[in-house]
């Protein structure tokens, strides 16, 4: 894409505005680090255009809160008192990372999954109602790779998505079908990580 020019110029009786301005789904896959930071550097970009910014952070673990939260938030708080940006919604859609593949409740039902299916419950409702301009759907992917939702239903419900709201889906190892149906995808490879050699995760980092 020389210059920000398109390679191709498809026959599809768009104009070239009409064309620029279709909604986006992006994949943001791969072993890489950098996944998340990505689309919520683009939270960034689409706070500063006004947009109407919802973040559903699957897995993470409720208690750890991210600096990209508290940043967002707080330009949501922004918005609120200036009117400059935009609304931001951040929900956490699981317990963390301790609801593992295995976790159960006192009844022996998977946790794990009845949080995924409220998430993704929750997700297809601000679908519908077009709550969102951006909508981050942060580690996503290993629920769809655990079953705990349809991935036929999340790509046909992605795709057929009303009005005009950008998604970005984040994870390793995504779905073939979400990876065909997605208009941008980007993985994440890593050649080095300070873990490799012993370095744990720091702050301002990680965190």
């Amino acid at each position: 894409m020389p210059q920000g020019q398109p390679t191709v110029v498809p026959e599809d009786g768009l104009t070239t505005r009409q064309r620029r301005n279709r909604p986006v789904l992006a994949v943001h896959t791969g072993d890489g680090k950098g996944k998340s930071t990505a689309a919520f550097g683009l939270a960034l970009r689409g706070w500063n255009q006004g947009w109407r910014i919802g973040v559903f952070q699957f897995v993470k673990s409720a208690k750890w809160r991210i600096g990209e939260q508290t940043v967002l938030e707080r330009l949501g708080r922004l918005h609120e008192e200036t009117g400059e940006g935009g609304p931001v919604a951040w929900h956490k859609m699981g317990s963390g990372w301790s609801w593992t593949r295995s976790s159960q409740d006192a009844e022996g039902n998977n946790t794990g999954a009845a949080a995924a299916a409220e998430g993704w419950a929750e997700i297809k409702r601000a679908l519908a109602e077009e709550r969102h301009d951006l909508l981050i759907l942060d580690e996503f992917t290993y629920v769809m790779e655990w079953g705990w939702v349809d991935t036929e239903e999340v790509v046909e419900v992605l795709r057929g998505r009303p009005g005009h709201q950008h998604v970005v889906v984040t994870g390793r190892r995504a779905h073939p079908a979400l990876v065909e149906a997605a208009d941008l995808v980007t993985e994440m490879t890593k050649v080095k990580h300070p873990m490799d050699a012993g370095q744990k995760g720091q702050r301002g980092i990680e965190w």
